[in-house]
């Protein structure tokens, strides 16, 4: 059957992560994705942190399964020219580079529009344009700091800390992606195209919402109840670093399992529900907790919250991560085991579900990488290997009506 975007054309302009994972997102659901690379280099990923001399990294081709490449040189008038021709047969031009490149390069919004006024034009920024940082250069790290992420992870008594997920990076390119297929259902009611940006720290701030939501609580009240900080702790003006919290005011905490003196991964999230304590005391085996006064409460608990939690891995103690969160489950804990990327690389349900898949390579063979983290009803995204560094120009230069002669001039000029 058709996939949902198919015959969506889609320039893809973009580099490193943010960008290649909105257009890898738009390739996985059919859109016909044209990576447009520089000669000879390409995504300056195709040679980071390679794994076998001479392929591309898995960095790039993590990021660009699906996609075609036409290598080309824009600050060439041919180059300039195919382009503008690609521009004005495309529905999606997407870009993230350095602020201002687009128009250093004569590709205004204006331009565009004049070209084709139906193109979704993405874009992705550090910062949005109206923002004092507007100028830098940002990576995902960068953001994760200026977004509000790395103020409130980590431990009260250590430095801000950026997660190991791609808040800034591959976050960003997912919210981008949204906008994009918005803008096209948009056009398709008024028959006119518009730019869609979106910055690294606002997609970051957009993932911070509940710390936000503290931080207004704390300046009408002064604390912040769930935290571990509370009731013994002081609080500043801002949201604090709370370690393992949990963040919707159930509280919660990584606690050791069997193991955990030599698995740095041996341990379990544990979360004590509200609702559900009577049942947890029960799993634990301390029962008489659920009608002492000292314990029966939220409230009365939170004093001693950590007490608690250290008689929890005294019960963990002879139990593996997998073995604890088996009877946990009989009791409704929320719960569950941290898991090692290995672990990850190996679990047969993420493979079984598509979400971690083997993929073909030409050059490369099999490789493992992620997939569709969407899944539906009708259809399930094929994920393809990565182009080969200019793997399709001849054919796109042949679809935009340059003869072979022309062609292998270009090549010669080194314009592709």
């Amino acid at each position: 059957m058709a996939l949902p975007l198919e015959g969506i054309k889609v320039i893809d302009f973009t580099g490193v992560q943010a960008g290649p994972a909105c257009t890898q997102l738009l390739a996985w659901y059919g859109a016909d994705v044209l990576k447009v690379e520089r000669p000879g280099v390409g995504d300056v990923t195709r040679n980071q942190l390679r794994d076998i001399p001479n392929l591309d990294a898995l960095y790039f081709i993590t990021l660009n399964s699906n996609k075609k490449s036409l290598t080309l040189n824009t600050k060439t008038p041919d180059g300039k020219a195919v382009l503008e021709k690609l521009i004005r047969e495309a529905d999606v031009l997407v870009e993230n580079f350095a602020p201002a490149a687009m128009d250093r390069m004569g590709f205004t919004w204006e331009h565009i529009q004049e070209l084709n006024p139906r193109l979704i034009f993405g874009s992705i920024k550090g910062f949005s344009e109206n923002s004092p940082y507007a100028d830098l250069k940002v990576y995902d790290n960068v953001a994760q700091c200026a977004g509000g992420a790395a103020s409130t992870t980590g431990f009260w008594d250590g430095p801000p800390t950026v997660s190991g997920a791609a808040l800034g990076d591959s976050n960003t390119g997912m919210h981008l992606a949204i906008g994009i297929l918005t803008a096209l259902i948009g056009r398709a009611k008024t028959g006119k195209g518009q730019k869609v940006a979106v910055s690294m720290q606002d997609a970051v701030l957009n993932l911070c919402r509940v710390k936000l939501r503290d931080q207004e609580r704390l300046d009408h009240v002064g604390y912040l109840e769930e935290y571990p900080q509370y009731p013994n702790g002081k609080f500043g003006e801002a949201v604090p670093r709370g370690g393992n919290a949990g963040g919707g005011g159930q509280p919660g905490w990584v606690l050791k399992c069997k193991g955990w003196q030599t698995d740095p991964n041996a341990y379990i999230y544990f979360t004590i529900q509200e609702q559900n304590w009577a049942r947890t005391c029960e799993a634990i085996g301390k029962p008489q907790w659920a009608k002492d006064p000292a314990y029966a409460t939220a409230r009365a608990r939170q004093d001693k919250i950590f007490d608690i939690f250290a008689d929890i891995e005294k019960w963990l103690a002879d139990k593996t991560k997998f073995q604890a969160v088996d009877i946990l489950r009989k009791f409704d804990v929320p719960c569950g085991p941290v898991l090692s990327m290995k672990e990850i690389e190996n679990d047969p349900a993420l493979r079984a579900s598509g979400s971690i898949v083997e993929v073909d390579e030409e050059k490369r063979g099999k490789y493992l990488t992620v997939g569709s983290p969407i899944k539906f009803s009708d259809f399930t995204p094929k994920i393809t290997g990565a182009p080969l560094l200019g793997e399709h120009t001849d054919e796109v230069l042949k679809m935009l009506g340059y003869t072979a002669e022309k062609i292998a001039t270009m090549h010669k000029d080194k314009i592709v």
